[in-house]
């Protein structure tokens, strides 16, 4: 497969680049800065300089030739503003999604965050915001004739991959190693499982691929 994925150089998509080209595929990752490349090609991606921020769908699409699949992981990322998240967070993953349709492509894994239904929407804390971005956008991509998966992890965490998780609609508070995040990502791609599906994420004891061979649609 080629696997196309915003936020590229993140550390999620760094390890899920790493985790495709182990596995023969090809992963392109979405990069906004052309220094990053470099430690993409180390992860075994491909990159391509897009700002997301910067482009329309129609020009995305083009970018985007050749891709089977996309993944949104990008993020405004802890310091940016309120206005960030809305156009990185929310409008980017709506973006990828118009152009994934444009260019014909038909699977999409969305990473979200846990809880981003519970926003206040009366607020103006930059959390806040960031949920209700997550929120519209996971709203969005549901409302789409995709073939989507969105998931939605704890409290991220650098440790090492354990392979297992417990996912469920709600799995209450918990962390999750990135590793084990863009394993879910890998997975669910590669296996073609857990289309139509939402669910938070979290470490457990249960393999990925059994974990997400049980998900709920």
């Amino acid at each position: 497969m080629r696997i196309a994925i915003a936020g590229g150089h993140g550390a999620i998509a760094l390890h899920l680049e790493k985790l495709l080209s182990d596995q023969g595929h090809e992963a392109v990752a979405i990069i906004r800065n052309a220094d990053q490349g470099a430690d993409v090609l180390a992860a075994g991606g491909i990159p391509l300089v897009v700002d997301l921020e910067n482009t329309d769908a129609q020009t995305l699409a083009r970018d985007l030739q050749g891709v089977d699949a996309v993944v949104f992981a990008a993020g405004a990322g802890p310091n940016s503003t309120a206005e960030r998240k809305l156009t990185v967070d929310r409008d980017g993953a709506i973006l990828l999604a118009d152009a994934a349709e444009v260019a014909g492509i038909g699977r999409y894994v969305l990473i979200s965050s846990m809880g981003a239904d519970d926003f206040d929407p009366d607020s103006e804390e930059v959390f806040q915001v960031y949920l209700q971005a997550k929120s519209a956008a996971d709203a969005n991509v549901r409302s789409r004739n995709l073939e989507w998966t969105i998931i939605r992890p704890g409290g991220l965490t650098d440790d090492a991959p354990t392979g297992e998780v417990t996912l469920a609609e709600s799995t209450g508070r918990g962390t999750i190693p990135r590793a084990d995040v863009a394993a879910l990502v890998a997975a669910a791609l590669l296996d073609g499982i857990a289309i139509g599906a939402q669910f938070e994420a979290i470490s457990g004891d249960i393999p990925i691929p059994d974990a997400l061979a049980a998900v709920r649609y």
